[in-house]
């Protein structure tokens, strides 16, 4: 099939990388604009253009979908479909109507729940067990279009959302394979999804990464996971920021003070609940990220010491 690519972050390489393996023509490649990353703010291009550059496709990154010039630039494209993954884009009417058989999401939850742009991030903060890869066709909404084919995925306890990302993005690649064979077959029935069922997961931000430590264990390691690489779930340590980027439900003495600190070596905090947390990798500010046995040993940490305060 002739395809224009649609996709910016390392969830869309697997899937432009399939589609190039499997003889497809990709006849162009969108992806949004360089922009400035890491402390120097060295503007970088997203890995979408790098992966596309290497293998000689046509790049365009369009500040605006809805002006003419972009258009003009699909028409004379002229894709049979396109296939959108974590673009981070919406798409306009005349762009969604434009191509033969559509445009095509790969989106990663089992819709309709998790509609939105932190779908992986979510269901893991909020504590599921199973997630998945839908592939779509798109509409006007926010992923509110007609379901194509879905497949399950498990989430680990402790996977985080960096490493569940890196999985969906395989299996997105390889359900929108099958997608893309079907629609061509002819072999494929979409299904409206039941809004009743629906659910949205919006972009997190740094105040999402705040730990109550009146949460049980379960839930603060849910959220570290969930918030690792970004926002990373957070406290304060003798008024200092304190990151936490992996943990592991404690199975030490229990304490009735959320957020105090019940064992040195394992580094153990007390929750909600009754429950306590064991904290594996931290960052107090300043400092660079380590081990918490590290960080225990060379801060000087008591039994009496409590986080968030």
């Amino acid at each position: 099939m002739k395809i224009l690519f649609m996709g910016t972050p390392e969830f869309a390489v697997p899937s432009l990388k399939k589609l190039l393996e499997n003889a497809h023509e990709i006849c162009g490649v969108f992806t949004k604009p360089d922009k400035p990353q890491g402390r120097k703010m060295i503007i970088t291009p997203p890995p979408v253009k790098v992966y596309a550059a290497e293998n000689g496709l046509k790049v365009f990154q369009p500040e605006k979908l809805k002006s003419e010039e972009t258009f003009e630039i699909v028409k004379k494209l002229n894709p049979e479909i396109i296939v959108v993954v974590a673009y981070g884009k919406i798409l306009p009417k005349n762009i969604i109507d434009f191509p033969k058989y559509g445009c095509v999401n790969v989106h990663g939850s089992l819709l309709p729940k998790y509609r939105g742009a932190a779908p992986i991030q979510w269901s893991i903060i909020n504590g599921d067990t199973i997630t998945g890869i839908t592939t779509m066709y798109m509409n006007e909404g926010l992923d509110t279009g007609d379901i194509l084919l879905q497949d399950k995925v498990f989430i680990g306890e402790n996977e985080n959302s960096e490493e569940l990302k890196a999985r969906l993005s395989v299996v997105g690649a390889n359900l929108l394979l099958e997608t893309l064979r079907k629609i061509e077959n002819n072999d494929i029935t979409p299904t409206a999804q039941n809004d009743d069922e629906a659910s949205l997961s919006p972009p997190l931000d740094k105040i999402t990464g705040d730990i109550d430590w009146q949460m049980s264990a379960q839930d603060i390691h849910n959220l570290v996971r969930g918030s690792n690489p970004w926002p990373i779930a957070h406290t304060t340590l003798r008024g200092k920021l304190f990151k936490i980027y992996k943990s592991k439900i404690g199975g030490f003495k229990l304490c009735n003070t959320p957020g105090k600190i019940i064992n040195i070596n394992p580094l153990v905090v007390s929750c909600g609940g009754n429950t306590c947390l064991e904290l594996l990798e931290v960052q107090i500010a300043g400092k660079k990220r380590m081990s918490a046995a590290d960080f225990a040993r060379g801060y000087r940490l008591s039994e009496q010491t409590i986080l968030g305060k």
